[in-house]
């Protein structure tokens, strides 16, 4: 069973992923909740993995070759079968007309987020949140190379460089003209939340208190992100619409990586309670599925309206009930008949190969018993079982 602090990451996946499912199914113009939702899992993105290969790289066993591949077997082992198994069914049924678009190749390769782009408008709609998906596939290639061979201290400058290019980006754009969908699905637009995640893993290491700026600052950018959200005057200009953007997206931010960084030690009040709670933690266990899934579900729904009692083909109660039911139950049956035994493979491959214990362990041990031997034995089988623990995260 996870931890409490991964109970609390799982809880605020749960969040994050019912803010999609407003955006989608509820609310008349949630886009920007959908789209801080994803924010939020891009922090805790970066956070989870960075934190994984700096635990890994700290090990006395560690070895850059070994990580790597373990990494990326491990990803395609979490992500790749449920999302190729939505590509194939979305292609083998023709949803929404996608043979028709030539997307698939795009969405096959991850690069979603530049077919949306460069085209400038959400066709085919049905896979348009994989853009997200797209980003965080491209942030996963690059990203554990730079985590595990660059110098140990350079790592969290690292971070603040991207947060600083991403951030610079975002300023720079109304100099580029009309604001656009490449505006937000370029990586560069989204890897500040990936490295705001990277950079508190790297923090962590060393302390556990944030910075005072942070804990002043917390409560003025959380309020003026809010402003930022609702605020949504018509008609607008492009000058207007960058500051809206500047404050919904940067604004949130340093929230964000504070709230991540209060669930990973674990709330002690009744909101950790919450997050920490069974039906918080499970659906938190199962949002990449319901985050995969909930556009099929919606297509499909719409479709069924004859059959369907409420009315979900328009944005409101009914299709936000029906559509969060069935998302949930087919996330779940997926997580337990398909995700969860693939996911359970990961133990083959840890980042560290923990088959003999660490020569200086052994070293020490023979230097204290000449037959060590069974001693040696004991210790490899001890950190197996921890490897087998720890492997469900």
């Amino acid at each position: 069973m996870p931890n409490i602090r991964d109970r609390q990451l799982d809880g605020l996946r749960t969040i994050a992923v019912a803010m999609v499912l407003y955006a989608h199914f509820f609310a008349a113009d949630g886009s920007i909740w959908g789209h801080l939702g994803v924010r939020l899992f891009f922090v805790l993105s970066g956070f989870l993995i960075t934190r994984l290969l700096l635990e890994a790289r700290t090990d006395a066993r560690y070895q850059p070759a070994t990580a790597l591949k373990a990494f990326y077997i491990r990803r395609a082992l979490r992500i790749f079968p449920p999302y190729f198994a939505i590509l194939a069914l979305v292609w083998f049924v023709n949803l929404e007309g996608i043979r028709g678009t030539g997307s698939l190749k795009w969405h096959i390769l991850y690069l979603a987020n530049y077919w949306y782009a460069l085209r400038g408008e959400w066709t085919p709609w049905v896979l348009c949140h994989t853009w997200s998906l797209s980003i965080e596939e491209q942030f996963y290639i690059v990203w554990p190379l730079a985590i595990l061979l660059a110098p140990r201290r350079m790592v969290g400058r690292l971070c603040v460089a991207v947060i600083a290019c991403s951030l610079a980006y975002r300023l720079y754009w109304p100099l580029t003209g009309t604001p656009s969908l490449m505006r937000d699905l370029l990586p560069s637009a989204s890897m500040d939340a990936l490295a705001g995640g990277a950079l508190l893993a790297t923090y962590r290491e060393r302390t556990q208190a944030w910075p005072q700026w942070m804990q002043l600052g917390w409560m003025p950018l959380a309020a003026a992100a809010t402003v930022a959200l609702w605020l949504r005057p018509d008609p607008t200009t492009p000058v207007l619409d960058w500051f809206i953007w500047i404050g919904s997206e940067v604004f949130p931010l340093v929230p964000l990586v504070m709230l991540v960084g209060g669930a990973s030690l674990g709330f002690r009040s009744g909101f950790g309670r919450l997050l920490e709670s069974s039906p918080m933690a499970a659906t938190g266990r199962v949002s990449y599925g319901i985050y995969l899934f909930h556009p099929i579900i919606l297509s499909l729904t719409i479709k069924a309206q004859a059959w369907i009692p409420v009315n979900v083909s328009e944005q409101g109660f009914g299709r936000l009930i029906v559509g969060s039911v069935a998302t949930l139950a087919l996330a779940s049956i997926s997580w337990h008949l398909f995700e969860k035994p693939l996911n359970g493979l990961k133990r083959h491959f840890p980042y560290v190969d923990r088959s003999h214990p660490p020569a200086a362990a052994i070293g020490e041990l023979r230097e204290r018993r000449p037959d060590a031997t069974i001693y040696e034995t004991a210790l490899s089988r001890r950190d197996g079982d921890v490897v087998q623990t720890s492997d469900l995260q």
